[in-house]
């Protein structure tokens, strides 16, 4: 029997909190995965050598701050991840590996909002085309990450609110697919898996404390504290679509009146252009003629994000984060919407906290849900399953 702190177990942590580095980061250099575990950088060179020769990890050349190192990734070949993201009007697939490349990746339109149970059917479909394309057998997938437009009620896992999805009432998204896929599935709502998908991929990196903010059908935020997705113990924290600016406003579909959402939402934004630019205006339309220098376009989509810097500013004041990312349709319209959120930003924030934050678009477009999805199986997976079965189990570290 091992004991606690045996040398055997020490070294199974050792290897464990390397991979569990390498796994979060997709790749790092040695000195990274050094100053990032606490470990020594002799100890991390003996580790990344015993991981690179029983095919843990793979190691190329690269160079850090001019100088040659060596890069160390999770092998391509150790299993693969599902990421399924489900919008209001389009479904998204992608399949990865756990080196951080995506191997294969579809989007085809569809009416989420219509039935859950075709939604679910196309999504089995798509998920097997694309596994068979990669060359890879599905005995290999990991898990799914999936992402759902609404809330997930973190007792029940059910959608937490069926006024967002009316043809998903009841629906447990996680055991719906897990139970088509035969594949462990791990759900979040679409606004979190944004944030993972940036924090990994995209304008988050190195950032410890941001929001990833998406406006769309609805306004919602995902909260990255100290490098995590902060959810909240029902799974709704973020949802900042429904902080009141106008309590004589609207009425909101949450039945308020004059939450953030009423002044922002698309459904709400494009009724105040139709009547000058036709009833088939869409948020990427009007985003394309406001930067083309329409005016009534401009006039609304600067009103939009005077709007969402006010629920910003509510952030800043209670949260303090260091970096606020606009993601979805409204982020490709860049200064015009971004300005405005700024300028409400300084006037609504305390000072302070408005001087540390830094307002950006989304580097990933659309596609930040769908790999916010394959970055939540590779947060989700365990690092004992990378490691061979000879290697002894850890009992005193986590």
């Amino acid at each position: 029997m091992e004991t606690p702190g045996s040398q055997s177990s020490l070294h199974r942590a050792n290897l464990e909190r390397v991979v569990r580095a390498v796994r979060l980061a997709g790749s790092l250099t040695q000195a990274e995965i050094a100053r990032g575990t606490g470990l020594s950088a002799a100890t991390v060179s003996n580790i990344v050598r015993e991981l690179r020769d029983n095919g843990t990890v793979q190691v190329t050349p690269t160079s850090s701050g001019g100088r040659r190192a060596r890069s160390v990734s999770l092998s391509g070949d150790a299993g693969i991840v599902v990421g399924v993201d489900f919008g209001h009007s389009h479904l998204r697939v992608a399949v990865g590996n756990l080196a951080h490349q995506v191997l294969a990746e579809q989007t085809e339109p569809i009416d989420v909002d219509a039935s859950a149970a075709q939604g679910f059917d196309r999504a089995e479909q798509l998920v097997g085309q694309l596994i068979e394309t990669t060359g890879i057998g599905a005995d290999k997938v990991i898990g799914v990450g999936l992402g759902v437009p609404g809330p997930i009620d973190v007792a029940t896992g059910v959608l937490g609110s069926t006024a967002i999805l009316p043809g998903w009432g009841g629906i447990n998204p996680r055991e719906e697919l897990s139970a088509r896929l035969g594949m462990p599935v791990h759900v979040d709502n679409d606004a979190n898996l944004g944030a993972l998908g940036e924090l990994v991929w995209g304008a988050g990196r190195g950032v410890k404390d941001l929001a990833y903010i998406k406006v769309a059908s609805g306004v919602g935020a995902g909260l990255v504290i100290n490098g995590q997705i902060y959810r909240g113990p029902g799974g709704t924290a973020g949802e900042i679509g429904h902080i009141t600016l106008d309590e004589s406003g609207p009425v909101c579909r949450c039945g308020n009146r004059g939450c953030l959402e009423t002044f922002t939402a698309a459904r709400y934004v494009l009724d105040l252009l139709r009547g000058s630019h036709g009833p088939d205006l869409t948020v990427p339309k009007m985003v394309r003629l406001a930067r083309d220098g329409d005016p009534g376009c401009r006039r609304v989509v600067a009103d939009v994000g005077r709007h969402v810097g006010m629920g910003v500013a509510n952030l800043c004041n209670v949260l303090n984060p260091s970096r606020v990312v606009l993601g979805g349709e409204l982020a490709e319209a860049g200064e015009v919407v971004l300005g405005p959120i700024r300028e409400s930003v300084a006037r609504y924030a305390i000072p302070s906290a408005a001087r540390q934050l830094a307002v950006v678009p989304g580097a990933l477009g659309a596609r930040a849900e769908v790999l916010g999805a394959l970055a939540l199986v590779l947060s989700e997976m365990g690092d004992s399953t990378l490691l061979p079965d000879s290697a002894p189990t850890a009992l005193a570290f986590s």
